[in-house]
């Protein structure tokens, strides 16, 4: 009868102690940095999915003759992110199935995020700015932004 009483007070202490430590840890207030964390946007690519620092990105969706590829994110913040990395775009000369692939490299500055329409609960970049940091494609400027799809 001893044992059993003993074994009851030890669980019973050990119940009291994991009460009090789960009270205390419920009742702390966030720390600083978990009220600032805000939710990061993503990137929303040609199937829909989104991406957080992906390290390919297609900009032609149609075709897939212009692509961005190799990214190193540098930064990716509740505001705006900014990559390194190649524009891989075709020539398509004399015509784009016969074409060879170029690379260009760029900076790539994501900027703008907006809820998404799809899933408005995700915030997304809706703008996208790339720097072509030594020649560009034909008909480019050496800086370019485009709308990003919703």
């Amino acid at each position: 009868m001893r044992g059993s009483v003993m074994g009851t007070t030890v669980t019973l202490a050990a119940g009291a102690l994991l009460t009090a430590a789960m009270t205390t840890a419920s009742a702390s207030p966030p720390t600083a940095a978990a009220r600032t964390d805000a939710p990061r946007p993503a990137l929303v690519d040609c199937t829909w999915h989104t991406n957080v620092r992906p390290t390919d990105f297609i900009l032609a969706c149609g075709d897939g003759n212009s692509r961005l590829m190799g990214l190193h994110w540098k930064q990716w913040s509740p505001d705006a992110a900014t990559a390194t990395g190649v524009n891989m775009v075709n020539d398509c000369t004399p015509y784009c199935a016969a074409g060879h692939f170029h690379g260009y490299p760029v900076t790539v500055r994501l900027q703008d995020p907006k809820p998404w329409k799809k899933q408005p609960g995700v915030r997304h970049y809706t703008l996208m700015t790339l720097t072509y940091a030594r020649g560009r494609p034909d008909g480019f400027q050496q800086v370019m932004t485009y709308p990003l799809w919703d």
